[in-house]
């Protein structure tokens, strides 16, 4: 299951093959290329139980014959791993028969069988004594979480795999936790928490099994973007090395980024526009697309009215490349949310900005926790008097 080094994973790759044959904007003609890659796949690893799942979703036509001959390897195949471990329990030692089950294991998450790969996960672990070893079978299960998308699954495995680290563990495998922590992060819309993991692996990227460098890149930039300051943005991503040398292989990425840093705002949105549909056909960013849309437009309208006491709209219209009935449109929208902090003059054809102050802002919370702290006291002494 484990993927070579500067390889991918093979599930996760049939994973995304999957995801795009469910996608509306996937052409047609693709989706037939698709469907054959995904059927030829489940075949080679006769991955019955999930073959039927395919064909419950209407993704694949059912072959009965092709069913059967997979079950019937199957059975095959389950009966030479059980006389393994009959054999490695009899007459060889513990570490023998710890691999035994793990084969067993690593059998069941081949063929997409996920409750009785999890189940003979538990059997394996039981057998494990070494701290590395037990972390290897975490890493077996966060894989078949991301496989299934099983959020609970890979949260629970993430803090066990964490809880692990305190009893030990090498370096090589906490900077993997990193990247399957980070792309969890990312999965559950928390962009923040998944750009400072993702920044902090990468010069330590090992985790192939999960995406290829250059996708890593690719969603550290995008993570980064909504989620750093300009100057943390500039020290860790803009100038960083590791980025550099990959930028450039993505489309459009190396433009969204600097554009957006040096504040060239039309070819911003022109590379912000190729960078979509990448977005949208990403699996993992996908349920995020119109969230993610929203925050960037945030960040780039914030920086450009940052420099700003008022401005009209013709002249940010201009900048940005759009016209003025659109850029009208979408302010209102984000002042009305409470993401932008300007207000609109249609007469004068102005933007006016209204920056809150942040010691102003402090002093009044304080005041606030100040008055319901006396409150609570006063009650307290109310009832010690009593």
């Amino acid at each position: 299951m484990e993927g070579q080094e500067g390889t991918q994973q093979l599930h996760l790759v049939l994973a995304n093959k999957r995801f795009l044959l469910t996608h509306p904007d996937v052409q047609d003609i693709e989706k037939v290329r698709l469907k054959e890659e995904v059927f030829s796949m489940v075949k080679a690893d006769d991955m019955a139980p999930f073959y039927e799942t395919l064909v419950a979703e209407s993704v694949l036509v059912m072959d009965q014959s092709v069913l059967d001959s997979m079950r019937a390897k199957i059975e095959e195949e389950l009966k030479k791993l059980d006389e393994k471990i009959a054999d490695a329990e009899e007459n060889l030692g513990e570490s023998e028969v710890r691999e035994a089950h793990l084969a067993k294991s690593l059998f069941y998450i081949q063929i997409g069988d996920k409750d009785k790969a999890l189940e003979q996960l538990k059997v394996t672990e039981s057998k494990t004594v070494a701290v590395g070893q037990k972390m290897d079978l975490v890493f077996y299960t966060l894989q078949l979480g991301f496989f299934y998308m099983d959020f609970d699954l890979i949260s629970k495995s993430i803090d066990k795999a964490k809880s692990l680290f305190e009893e030990g563990g090498d370096w090589e495998r906490k900077n993997r936790l990193k990247v399957y922590e980070g792309l969890y992060c990312m999965s559950t819309r928390n962009f923040k928490m998944a750009a400072d993991l993702f920044l902090d692996s990468i010069s330590t990227f090992t985790t192939y099994e999960l995406f290829p460098y250059d996708t890593f890149i690719f969603y550290t930039v995008l993570t980064s973007i909504i989620s750093l300051d300009r100057v943390s943005l500039k020290q860790k991503v803009v100038d960083a090395p590791e980025i550099l040398t990959v930028i450039g292989k993505i489309p459009y990425l190396s433009e969204f980024l600097n554009s957006l840093y040096d504040c060239q705002y039309k070819s911003f949105f022109s590379a912000f526009a190729g960078l979509t549909e990448q977005i949208k056909l990403d699996r993992y960013l996908h349920p995020h697309f119109r969230y993610y849309m929203r925050e960037v437009r945030t960040v780039v309208y914030s920086q450009f009215l940052e420099s700003y006491k008022s401005v009209t709209i013709e002249a940010m219209a201009k900048a940005f490349g759009v016209t003025v009935e659109f850029i009208d449109l979408e302010l209102s929208r984000f002042i009305a949310a409470g993401k932008l902090h300007c207000k609109i003059d249609k007469v004068a054809g102005v933007l006016e900005t209204n920056r809150p102050d942040a010691k102003n802002a402090l002093y009044q919370a304080t005041i606030k926790q100040g008055d319901f702290l006396l409150n609570r006291i006063q009650k307290l002494s109310r009832v010690i008097d009593l």
